[in-house]
């Protein structure tokens, strides 16, 4: 398996809500970020440029400067884990942007994350974090549920910095 390769069959299918393909765990995290255009405007330009990541204290290696398809990024968590990943879909509309990505070989995990900021009707801003994955690397099968209760986490506090990177109260 290159590098260049995915390592699971379903790309692109996190752009379907609640899909999960066997053997993986689904993960949906929504968070209130706040309301109007501007905060919409705000979060999904955070989310597309890699901000809300680097905010979040982990390491960005990304082939461009904001998320496209086929653009390659490397995650680093904690200085030490890589983990390498492609942007498989993006979105940019009106109401709704953001991207995914899928792991590549050394990820240590398998499967797909998306990070898609949407205005509702009512103005309302909300980011939320889709996933499907399993554990791909010996760490991360050790790791067990603690691995997905981390994912979790990560995902909770991608709303909370992505809400003070708007310049809401990080816990309202």
């Amino acid at each position: 398996m290159s590098l260049g390769e995915f390592t699971y069959a379903d790309v692109g299918a996190t752009r379907e809500p609640g899909f999960c393909p066997p053997g993986f765990h689904r993960m949906d995290v929504r968070t209130r970020i706040g309301e109007g255009h501007e905060i919409f405007r705000r979060a999904a330009e955070a989310v597309c440029t890699w901000e809300m990541h680097r905010a979040m204290g982990v390491g960005i290696d990304a082939s461009a400067g904001r998320a496209a398809p086929d653009v390659t990024v490397t995650v680093t968590l904690a200085g030490l884990v890589k983990a390498p990943c492609r942007i498989v879909w993006t979105v940019d509309e009106p109401r709704r942007a953001g991207w995914a990505y899928g792991t590549l070989p050394g990820h240590p995990e398998c499967g797909e994350e998306s990070f898609v900021v949407n205005r509702t009707g009512d103005g309302t801003v909300w980011l939320t974090v889709s996933a499907f994955s399993r554990a791909a690397r010996w760490y991360a099968k050790a790791g067990g549920p603690a691995t997905r209760g981390l994912q979790h986490a990560y995902a909770r506090r991608c709303g909370k910095v992505l809400r003070a990177l708007c310049g809401r109260d990080p816990e309202g």
